[in-house]
């Protein structure tokens, strides 16, 4: 099957129409761009460590790791580098083959950078990716980050940029693409993409992942999560996302980002089996293993196994390495 050009010019009209298509077409063609860049049954596995957490001077309404926003999540000091190597090896011996390690900053202090740097050079020496989510950076820290080895970055956009106000204050939409352009130019990969269940409108989805496919080049990894509402937060008590809903977005990030791994995030333990089955068949094709991401819970190993088994889907083999998994 060909691929599909990757495009950078949709437009709203273009994107608006295929996320409301009948549901079955959407899905048929989510799924046939999916198969013309990717293997359909393998799915790329990463593990999310928090190597800080709490404290965090940023007001993002959802998240319980803001000192701002009313969350009684108490502040820790940052993970020593031996001790998140050692998780890194768990996570490698479980069948990870990248790690993503997240500390709750608006930015890093330059203070902690060398602890930083020492994580990605151990976490590659294993012969694993890495990946970061740090916050804002400045260019000075960018350019540490590379040199350090650092494969990608994560930096969620969240949301659409006319709905962003209303999710967060102190941080704003344009700060955000700031820093994805750092990142792309320094050569490291871009991870972002956006939460679901904020009190978004389906306008909202759609135009948060126009943001990301209309950048001069795709993120490499689009995370797509679902609202956890955590306790304490502004959205506590925010309304479920409808699954079918869930599952358009997800077809509709595949069919606009082509060559980009769609992973399911945040959320999976508000999923059916049915639900990410749909969501596997729209194109995600990347998930977190384990049981917690940053502060929130995650499906357990063994449910990800018996559902890889059910479906018949194998994790991806590591970038570079041909061998079967």
């Amino acid at each position: 099957m060909p691929r599909t050009a990757l495009r950078t010019d949709w437009t709203r009209a273009e994107a608006e129409a295929i996320y409301h298509q009948p549901f079955m077409d959407l899905l048929f063609q989510a799924q046939s761009v999916h198969r013309a860049h990717f293997d359909p049954n393998r799915v790329q596995m990463s593990r999310l460590l928090s190597v800080k957490t709490g404290g965090c001077a940023e007001d993002c309404s959802y998240c319980s790791q803001s000192a701002r926003n009313g969350s009684t999540l108490p502040a820790s000091k940052l993970m020593p580098v031996e001790r998140v190597l050692s998780e890194a090896r768990k996570a490698k011996a479980a069948g990870a083959t990248r790690y993503c390690m997240g500390a709750a900053w608006r930015e890093p202090k330059d203070r902690d950078m060398a602890a930083i740097e020492a994580m990605v050079r151990g976490v590659r020496a294993l012969g694993m990716e890495t990946c970061m989510t740090l916050g804002m950076l400045s260019d000075a820290q960018v350019l540490r980050l590379k040199e350090a080895g650092l494969d990608y970055y994560n930096h969620n956009i969240d949301t659409s940029e006319a709905f962003y106000p209303q999710v967060i204050t102190t941080r704003s939409f344009a700060d955000r693409l700031d820093t994805l352009a750092r990142v792309r130019e320094a050569g490291i990969k871009v991870c972002s993409g956006g939460i679901l269940g904020l009190g978004e409108t389906a306008g909202d989805r759609i135009d948060m992942l126009l943001a990301l496919a209309t950048l001069p080049e795709h993120p490499q990894s689009v995370p797509i999560n679902m609202l956890i509402p955590m306790a304490d937060t502004p959205l506590a008590k925010a309304d479920p996302v409808d699954p079918f809903d869930f599952v358009r977005v997800v077809a509709l990030g595949r069919i606009l980002m082509p060559a980009s791994h769609m992973r399911l995030s945040a959320g999976r333990t508000g999923m059916s089996d049915e639900m990410q089955a749909l969501c596997f068949l729209a194109g995600a094709n990347s998930l977190f293993m384990g049981d917690t991401l940053l502060t929130a819970a995650n499906p357990a190993e063994d449910r990800d196994r018996r559902l890889f088994d059910r479906l018949g889907l194998r994790p991806e083999a590591p970038a570079g390495d041909s061998t079967e998994a």
